[in-house]
């Protein structure tokens, strides 16, 4: 197993830990949403290769655009997640915000460390 591949690995695992200990008040478990946004995972680490229509990442991007759609907590849920997940992996914030429009998604809010999900409508 080569450095990239244990890399990768170790990433997925460490996204999926980060949100199994996170809780957020509404109703979409972070766990959830790590879960729909891990076959993103190498995106997100490598950059490469950019999630199309059909791929498991945008495939789990259109679930979790599904359970966003549901209400306003889940929204904010959603968001307040994915806010979480910016804040951890920094250097990679850019690449999970533009995920997303790459599937041809709007979640309805912007993926943002500046994004306050508590004014999501």
């Amino acid at each position: 197993m080569g450095a990239n591949s244990i890399r990768f690995w170790w990433m997925t695992g460490v996204l999926m830990l980060t949100c199994y200990a996170t809780r957020v008040t509404g109703s979409v478990e972070c766990s959830t949403v790590t879960s729909l946004i891990s076959s993103c995972s190498s995106f997100i680490t490598y950059g490469s290769p950019e999630p199309v229509l059909g791929t498991p990442c945008c495939d789990g991007v259109a679930s979790l655009f599904n359970i966003a759609a549901d209400s306003t907590d889940n929204r904010r849920s959603t968001c307040s997640c994915l806010m979480g997940l910016i804040t951890t992996y920094n250097p990679n914030a850019t690449t999970i915000a533009r995920i997303p429009g790459l599937c041809g998604i709007s979640l309805g809010f912007t993926i943002d460390p500046n994004t306050d999900c508590l004014n999501i409508p």
